[in-house]
Order: C-alpha cells, then sequence, then structure tokens
C-alpha cells in the first residue's frame, strides 16, 4: 500500500500522473531514436484529467512569471505560445487561455509536391516565442520547431517550457542552440517519489534511475 508522502513542490504532477497511468515500466523505444527505456511517461493522458490539465498550465505560467521577475531574469519577453503536436498542444492551449497569450503551432500539410509544414495562427516578423512541450527527451523537436519558426516567419526562440524532462541531455544539447529550458518536473525527481510512496517496485526504480545516470552528459 502506497505510503502518505507529502506532494511537495510540483510532486502532486508525479502523483496525478501516476493515477491516471501515466507511468510504465518495460522496455520501450523512445520516439524516433533505437533508444531502449525501463520507463515511459504518457502525459498526453492529462486530457482525461482536466483539473491536472488546468493545475499544470496554471503552475507553468507561474513558473514563468517567476522566473521573468527576477533581477536577473531567466525567461525573456515573448508575444506567443507554440505548441509541439501532439502533447505539446493540449498544454500550449491551457497555458495560452490562462496568460492570454496568443498561440501558434507548426501543421505538417500535403500537396503534389510532398509534404510542408504552415504555421497555424497570427504572427509577425521579429516576434519572440515560447516553445511548450509536455515531455522532452533529447531535444531534437524543438530544435526543428525552433529553425522552422526562425526560417519560414522569422520568429525567435529564447526559451522552453515543459512539464517533464526525461533528464538525458537535452537541456546541454538546447543551450548549445541558444535555448533556455524550463521543466516543472525532471523524471529523476519523480522516480524518487513513486518509490519513497511505495508505489513503484524497487527493480524498476534502480533500472529507471541506472538508465537516466547513463544517459546524462558527463
Amino acid at each position: 500500500m502506497p505510503q502518505t508522502i507529502r506532494d511537495t513542490g510540483n510532486l502532486w504532477l508525479a502523483r496525478a500522473l501516476w493515477e491516471l497511468g501515466a507511468v510504465q515500466f518495460g522496455d520501450f523505444t523512445l520516439g524516433r531514436t533505437t533508444l531502449h527505456s525501463p520507463v515511459y511517461v504518457n502525459l498526453r493522458l492529462l486530457i482525461s484529467d482536466p483539473r491536472a490539465l488546468q493545475r499544470a498550465a496554471r503552475v507553468m505560467q507561474e513558473e514563468v512569471q517567476t522566473l521573468s521577475r527576477m533581477l536577473h531574469p531567466h525567461v525573456q519577453p515573448f508575444q506567443r505560445v507554440c505548441g509541439i503536436p501532439f502533447g505539446g498542444l493540449h498544454l500550449a492551449t491551457a497555458f495560452s487561455l490562462r496568460s492570454k497569450v496568443p498561440m501558434i503551432y507548426i501543421h505538417p500539410t500535403r500537396d503534389r509536391d510532398g509534404t510542408k509544414t504552415n504555421i497555424e495562427g497570427l504572427n509577425e516578423r521579429g516576434e519572440t516565442v515560447l516553445i511548450i512541450d509536455d515531455l522532452i527527451t533529447s531535444g531534437g523537436n524543438v530544435i526543428e520547431t525552433g529553425a522552422h519558426l526562425q526560417m519560414s516567419a522569422g520568429l525567435k526562440v529564447r526559451d522552453v517550457l515543459v512539464l517533464l524532462d526525461r533528464q538525458e541531455g537535452a537541456k546541454e544539447r538546447l543551450r548549445a542552440h541558444g535555448y533556455n529550458l524550463i521543466s516543472i518536473l525532471g523524471l529523476e525527481s519523480m522516480l524518487n517519489y513513486l518509490m519513497a510512496s511505495g508505489r513503484i517496485e524497487e527493480e524498476w526504480y534502480r533500472k529507471s534511475i541506472e538508465y537516466i545516470h547513463g544517459r546524462r552528459p558527463s
């Protein structure tokens, strides 16, 4: 039976994801890579819990506000938010509705010449965009999105906001491209909480922690 552990900080998110069945253990291939991970987190399930989705948007907005009001701001001013399909779209929409910041997103379309991408939503060249996604692993999708926004519409990206960072080097990779990563919760903290509260077996906890540490840049 799970122990009673206080949900300090943003550990409420770990509990909400666990209760939604979003945290799974086994052998998973991540995204477009050939990496095999012992832990998989499906944040898209947040749409099944409107209260959790609403709370996530509030926490994300409050985090951005706090960082932007610092003496040396850790978030640059932005005029649009951009959600990365598909998980990031739900969060970006919720964030936009709460913050009243207009939203855009990249929409792949297919025509006679093949596949191309369009930017949905009004925007003006020179504007700064906050990219929002649900989860980040390597950061590849963010880098591709940022490059497309800049090349096709002259939009600038300085900051990236995600709910969960799998802590596999994305922060360092994004920094090399000039992007600042802001995450609400790290995968290791989530696993520590689930283990401490008796929700997961020690075997899967150890395998997952070893995987995370092995993926971190030296």
